[in-house]
């Protein structure tokens, strides 16, 4: 497998369980809390505008969590590990 390939495949998989994780967490975390009673007034994002930024952050921290673990899966094991 060359490099391009290995890096989309790495990208796909890190990406799209996050698309699909964020897309529930913005779910659950805006029925939970109206946007317009915790932004303040003077951002003049509107509600869709708010979900919109809300998923794309919650997305964002699911992609780098996703990314860290397939780091930390990649890593070659330590043979003189003291434990």
């Amino acid at each position: 497998m060359t490099g391009g390939q290995g890096m989309r495949r790495m990208a796909m998989s890190v990406l799209w369980p996050a698309f699909l994780v964020a897309a529930l967490a913005d779910g659950f975390f805006f029925s939970l809390v109206d946007p317009r009673e915790v932004l303040p007034a003077d951002l003049g994002l509107t509600a869709l505008g708010a979900y919109t930024v809300g998923f794309f952050f919650f997305w964002l921290v699911c992609a780098l969590a996703g990314t860290l673990t397939y780091y930390l899966a990649q890593v070659p094991e330590d043979h003189d590990a003291p434990f």
